[in-house]
């Protein structure tokens, strides 16, 4: 779901957002690059939305991140108020957490719990089937299949039109085994200079047990958009 603010005569929405940190010493360097696009539109009852991001990242000139994730997600509103059936197909790939491949595809429903222009809260489950092909240790392959559980969290709060609080949360149980779960969360805050154009500072945190392992870091930047 895109929290993207349509009126009858604006169908498209499109986003880039580029941040990152860097950090020298005599002792060495480190840096981290995370670029992320999307796109979104809605025609009546339906809405399309597609988000990819690249993170990569160097510790004294050995590769840390090299994270790639694609997805792609539509909703259904042809329902009672404030609720809608979503779908969505995936794909990741990344350094840190041990992925080789992961792919998802899956379905479910939602429900708007507060569902105004500039206060928005937002609950979803379903379930997702995936297939993976992970590094339980760097030379041994994990490459199996599962059913998950998803829920997601997502709000977005918008104060003065100037600060935007966004947040959007998942977990993800396998429901073959309880020791085998997922999660993701991004909170990003947004400071609007121009309609166009706002100063952003971001919070990833990801979590995969099944490979024992997590990422966390954190970025500023610049969000470019434009609704047409």
């Amino acid at each position: 779901m895109c929290f993207s603010q349509y009126s009858d005569s604006i169908q498209y929405h499109i986003k880039y957002t580029t941040g990152g940190s860097l950090n020298r010493t005599k002792d060495g360097d480190a840096y981290l690059l995370n670029n992320g696009l999307g796109f979104n539109t809605r025609k009546k009852s339906v809405e399309l939305n597609s988000t990819t991001s690249w993170i990569y990242g160097q510790q004294n000139k050995v590769a840390t991140n090299n994270d790639v994730s694609s997805y792609l997600d539509f909703n259904l509103y042809k329902t009672f108020p404030h609720f809608y059936y979503w779908g969505l197909a995936g794909y990741e790939n990344s350094l840190s957490l041990k992925i080789n491949k992961r792919l998802q595809v899956g379905l479910g429903g939602a429900y708007s719990v507060l569902d105004k222009p500039n206060t928005q809260l937002n609950v979803s489950n379903g379930i997702i089937y995936e297939t993976s092909d992970l590094y339980l240790e760097d030379t041994l392959r994990d490459v199996y299949q599962t059913m998950r559980n998803s829920f997601r969290l997502r709000y977005h709060f918008v104060i003065k039109d100037i600060i935007t609080l966004d947040g959007t949360h998942f977990l993800q149980n396998s429901l073959s085994s309880g020791s085998d779960y997922i999660i993701k969360s991004v909170s990003t805050l947004g400071i609007r200079l121009k309609k166009w154009l706002s100063l952003t500072s971001s919070l990833n945190f990801n979590k995969l047990n099944r490979t024992k392992r997590e990422t966390l870091f954190m970025n500023y930047g610049l969000t470019f958009e434009q609704y047409f």
